[in-house]
């Protein structure tokens, strides 16, 4: 194996910007920022999510930010500032490292993902079953 997966999260946190959870605290809410919720949709119910973020599951990500693909959506269209989160951070990495290689600007993703925001006390709602 040419690279496993430390290389590649290594490569992506050398090229993106990562925030800690209380800087990404402070951007939630802001009308110029998009949070973007990576996990899927177990793992939404089951831990709850971060109030207004968007959600794209990981698999779905490229098409929907490519604004030539069928699936692109709307969200990824505006001018925005985007803060990518997963579970526990790794996803999110490649994911903003992904998004900035597609173009777009002002990515960045939150270390140690929601389980960081959640041990910090970010606000999370339940999803209703």
């Amino acid at each position: 194996m040419k690279k496993g997966y430390k290389d590649l999260l290594a490569e992506a946190e050398a090229q993106i910007v990562t925030l800690d959870v209380d800087e990404a605290k402070d951007l939630h809410g802001a009308a110029d920022v998009t949070f973007v919720d990576l996990r899927d949709p177990r793992e939404r119910e089951r831990e709850g999510v971060i109030p207004g973020a968007f959600s794209c599951p990981r698999g779905m990500l490229e098409f929907w930010i490519d604004p030539e693909s069928p699936y692109a959506k709307p969200e990824f269209q505006k001018p925005s500032r985007f803060v990518f989160f997963c579970a526990g951070g790794w996803r999110s990495a490649l994911a903003a490292k992904t998004a900035q290689d597609m173009g777009l600007e002002n990515v960045a993703h939150i270390g140690g993902g929601f389980g960081a925001w959640r041990k910090a006390g970010g606000p999370v709602e339940t999803l209703g079953k």
